[in-house]
């Protein structure tokens, strides 16, 4: 029988190395570009089973969407009789929409991770990062169906009205959807990293969602805003983002790249700061959920 030689590689060559600390600051993103793989994984699992056992399936995609409109257009457009900038009412509430879903699935989903997922981490190692990411990654899939459901409306409108003027700022839409999708992440991953000490936020968070919406021009334009509190919405960073989606389908509403340039850093400000906290929690989080 041939002798078997034991082969011992070098420190250079694991592929995990585990030590007792760590900067806080190391994301360890080179971690997460070597598990890719496992990212589109749960992407997939995510998109399969939010509508494995339902009837209609992915046909809820649309759903949604059109009946969260027609009771905007009934309760805002109908009955309290809010602005639109002109716009049909439809058309106004659905770009709306489009955008803000994105959001709050994204930051509803990230800032209960370590909740939902305790029994997978509590099992094997991966880089934590990579779960709330597989989430904003799986929830752009459904934007993208719901964005072509604006899109059909959109090209209706247009073609049949004379009040939709789009314009060349349609090419600054993935931009606008990638920051709302850092931004989302990053506000999702603090709020998660503070669920793991204090339950109650997950209670909040709901409601604090929905209440977010009224603080975001969601239902109303941004010119219909009072000088006395209109601050205060444009203090937040998807006012601007939503209004500029609007602007650059319909030509209706307002654009300042200043509000813009403010949006972009404090989501890079909320990303770093997520990105730090979630990295640091994570480390002792099993021993709190």
């Amino acid at each position: 029988m041939p002798n078997k030689t034991l082969q011992v590689n070098s420190p250079g060559n694991w592929t995990d190395i585990i030590s007792p600390q760590t900067s806080i600051f190391d994301l360890k993103l080179k971690e997460v570009w070597r598990y890719r793989d496992l990212l589109f994984l749960f992407v997939k699992r995510d998109f399969v089973s939010t509508y494995k056992q339902t009837i209609l399936g992915p046909i809820w995609f649309f759903i949604q969407p059109l009946l969260t409109t027609l009771t905007f257009v009934v309760i805002f457009g109908n009955i309290a009789k809010l602005s639109t900038d002109g716009l049909p009412m439809t058309l106004f509430y659905m770009a709306g929409i489009t955008m803000w879903n994105y959001f709050s699935d994204c930051l509803n989903k990230t800032a209960t991770v370590f909740k939902d997922n305790a029994g997978i981490f509590g099992k094997v190692y991966f880089p934590r990062l990579i779960m709330p990411l597989s989430i904003v990654v799986s929830n752009l899939i459904r934007f993208g169906i719901q964005f072509l459901l604006f899109i059909i409306c959109w090209a209706w409108f247009y073609f049949t009205t004379d009040s939709v003027h789009p314009n060349w700022f349609i090419l600054l839409t993935p931009y606008l959807v990638l920051i709302m999708a850092l931004l989302a992440l990053g506000a999702g991953m603090i709020i998660s990293a503070m669920t793991t000490k204090y339950r109650d936020l997950i209670f909040l968070l709901g409601f604090g969602i929905q209440l977010f919406m009224y603080a975001t021009p969601v239902i109303y334009p941004m010119s219909s805003l009072s000088v006395k509190y209109g601050w205060i919405i444009r203090a937040n960073p998807l006012s601007s983002i939503i209004e500029t989606f609007r602007y650059a389908f319909t030509g209706s509403g307002q654009f300042s790249w200043g509000a813009l340039a403010y949006s972009s850093v404090f989501t890079l400000v909320m990303l770093v700061m997520g990105t730090v906290i979630f990295n640091k929690v994570e480390k002792s989080f099993m021993d709190s959920v």
